[in-house]
């Protein structure tokens, strides 16, 4: 009788009888997610594709196992005495707090029709020594992509979410493929498919979990070229300067691009090779063009902008007005 393996990385079902050292391939490690990267503890690789992250091949052989590991250590929860016991340790001190921001009507705005000027480009050492290294791996695979025969190899996996099979050959083309149509979310400690979002904490039950859809198999993933993604970003500011946080991996210095004048910026990141961010921002507070800038490195892009006055921003960016609805006109001819 077949039972799953629940080691992390392998997903195949065993037969207990032919369970021997060397069957099973997985990873003894836990998942790590950090800073859009995805990988393995036990291992070095990282990617920020989750579907490629899935189909990384466990480092580690040995024999199947039908015993589920044990959950993670939850955090412990402080009680409210203890919660009460930390807010007295804290400084009361007036230089210490924070100081609200000044009212955004208050701040006398350039005008929107300044012309947008280019930042600065920083590149650190990291990014450089990633972009090379994926230039030599490109040309590599360039030659073997040339000497092949475009056959499907043997072991390919399924690129299909939630997809734990394998091509084994022809037949393989023939099978029903079950996945999940919609993409991996991970928030507050839960994990779920956003197309059935049966959720779960344990990651190893998110990856056993069933899909919800029904179709083919796809060994192949299409190259469609460029293409606008979204990508995590965030924001923080000092007294004097706000930076923008754009969690994009390996990205191109060449034909990537930030654009500002003094209260709008324009992002237009290309990383990863195919993938494009791009975000225009009409800024809350007023910046320092000049002494603003770029830095690129191997895991993210920040854009570094000085503020014009050392004033705490209430936001990123200013709020959108909302025009007012019409008011239906009465009915001269209405009667009482």
């Amino acid at each position: 009788m077949s039972m799953p393996c629940y080691n992390r990385g392998c997903g195949q079902r065993f037969d207990s009888d032919t369970n021997t050292e060397g069957s099973c391939t997985y990873h003894p490690g836990v998942p790590v997610f950090h800073d859009a990267l995805k990988g393995w503890s036990c291992c070095k690789r990282r990617t920020t594709d989750f579907s490629d992250f899935l189909s990384i091949a466990g480092c580690t052989k040995g024999v199947h196992s039908n015993e589920k590991p044990p959950e993670p250590v939850k955090p412990e929860v402080k009680t409210s005495t203890e919660r009460k016991e930390l807010a007295e340790l804290k400084p009361k001190f007036s230089e210490h707090i924070i100081q609200a921001p000044k009212p955004v009507e208050c701040i006398k705005r350039p005008s929107a029709d300044q012309p947008l000027t280019r930042l600065q480009l920083k590149v650190s050492p990291s990014l450089k020594q990633a972009l090379e290294k994926l230039k030599l791996s490109t040309e590599n695979d360039n030659t073997v992509q040339d000497e092949d025969t475009g056959e499907i190899k043997v072991g390919t996996s399924c690129k299909n979410g939630g997809c734990t099979k394998t091509f084994d050959g022809p037949q393989s083309n023939e099978e029903v493929c079950q996945y999940h149509s919609g993409v991996p979310i991970f928030h507050e400690g839960m994990k779920y498919w956003s197309c059935c979002k049966r959720k779960t904490s344990d990651f190893n039950t998110f990856l056993s979990q069933e899909g919800c859809a029904k179709g083919s198999h796809l060994w192949v993933k299409k190259d469609d070229g460029k293409k606008v993604v979204p990508c995590r970003h965030d924001w923080h500011q000092t007294g004097g300067a706000v930076t923008i946080s754009i969690y994009a991996k390996n990205s191109v210095p060449e034909i990537s691009y930030v654009e500002a004048n003094s209260i709008a910026v324009n992002i237009h990141i290309v990383f990863d090779g195919e993938k494009e961010f791009q975000q225009q921002v009409q800024l809350w507070g007023i910046i320092d063009v000049q002494k603003s800038y770029v830095n690129l490195t191997a895991t993210k892009v920040e854009v570094f902008l000085k503020k014009a006055e050392p004033l705490t921003w209430a936001r990123l960016e200013l709020p959108q007005k909302v025009a007012p609805s019409p008011q239906p006109k009465e009915d001269e001819d209405a009667q009482d």
